[in-house]
């Protein structure tokens, strides 16, 4: 069972979400985190794993043969992204601009064009307790992340029940890429015209992409009842409220886990749990 946790917007508490989640259903079978935010990874802070693999990851970008070259322009032509461009003469590469789809080496008539390995990242693996853990680093200045992503969720540090996703916040590609594939995905907001703003782009995605979701209610009680009553009109469940209070962030601010420093956080992470499976067994039964 895969459980992606994503937001609309940055700061909404999906890392905290994430890691808890993780360690509750850590405590009845094999779980695996795998921390997709490449740009910003944090999962590593609260799980302190030992990391016993690193890899690079590089994303296929096009190398052309100046003397195989007839300048015809069908490379440009074809390229949507504008990572090559076909001058008077010879095309001009911008490899940062790749995004690795072979478009261009399949339309060369002359053979001019193949693929070399630019690195964009790296991919750690290990262990956290009984938590799998894996987690991608975006080189520094780089654009394209969702080959990273792939990469972190094709590393499989054994064979879980349970596998957690952290997803990147926002709604663009990289967001896609992580949570695709997904049974569930929980989405993590706040009750705030920011966070409802955001949540709404967020439902649009989900639903677009059929995957069943539900809602977490961070810092509840600090805003309005706006976020309430767009779940109640959009008939979208809301799994757990995460109260605005103090003891959770000091704990979050000090890099322990919520759900083991708090017992009644980690209760209500306990029914969250339950819920999702819950949530995941009925659409199954619905699609058989």
């Amino acid at each position: 069972m895969k459980i992606a946790i994503a937001s609309g917007k940055g700061g909404t508490g999906k890392t905290t979400v994430a890691t808890s989640l993780a360690w509750v259903a850590a405590q009845g079978g094999k779980v695996r985190l795998l921390d997709c935010d490449v740009e910003e990874p944090n999962c590593h802070i609260f799980l302190q794993p030992k990391i016993q693999a690193v890899a690079s990851v590089g994303l296929p970008v096009p190398q052309v043969d100046m003397k195989r070259c007839t300048g015809c322009g069908q490379c440009g032509a074809i390229c949507e992204y504008h990572a090559i461009v076909a001058l008077k003469s010879k095309p001009l590469v911008f490899a940062e601009l790749c995004h690795g789809c072979g478009g261009c080496m399949m339309v060369c008539p002359e053979g001019a064009i193949t693929e070399v390995d630019r690195e964009v990242g790296t991919v750690e693996a290990g262990q956290a307790g009984k938590i799998g853990f894996v987690h991608g680093r975006l080189r520094i200045g780089e654009a394209m992340s969702p080959s990273l992503i792939r990469a972190v969720k094709q590393t499989a540090p054994g064979e879980p029940s349970f596998t957690i996703i952290d997803v990147p916040p926002g709604t663009s590609c990289p967001v896609i890429e992580a949570v695709k594939g997904s049974d569930f995905v929980v989405l993590v907001t706040e009750p705030t015209p920011f966070g409802l703003n955001d949540l709404r782009l967020a439902v649009e995605m989900v639903r677009e992409l059929d995957i069943p979701f539900g809602i977490v209610v961070n810092r509840a009680g600090l805003g309005d009842r706006e976020v309430y009553n767009y779940c109640q009109q959009e008939d979208i469940e809301i799994l757990l409220e995460l109260p605005d209070d103090r003891r959770i962030a000091e704990t979050y601010s000090a890099g322990n886990l919520i759900s083991v420093e708090i017992p009644d956080v980690r209760v209500r992470f306990e029914k969250l749990w339950e819920r999702i499976e819950e949530q995941v067994h009925r659409t199954m039964l619905k699609s058989t």
